[in-house]
């Protein structure tokens, strides 16, 4: 499968520690997607979130990050 670049719209890129992550806003037949990518010394794991529930799932870190910062 090759992969095509040309159906990517933003990218971000955040470093912490030993760990990089990648979030990619892409657009497929299906629709837009972000990928995020998680990278520990070249091992790579990968999910992706449908861009239609990405309201859903920034809520979701942000009670996540309000539970943290309380506790």
């Amino acid at each position: 499968m090759q992969n095509n670049n040309n159906d990517l719209l933003h990218t971000e890129k955040i470093i912490s520690d030993r760990k990089t992550f990648y979030l990619d806003l892409k657009k497929n037949a299906r629709g837009k997607v972000v990928k995020i990518t998680e990278d520990v010394s070249g091992n790579r794991d990968t999910i992706m979130v449908p861009a239609d529930i990405l309201g859903d799932f920034i809520a979701a870190l942000s009670d996540i990050k309000d539970t943290s910062d309380n506790n």
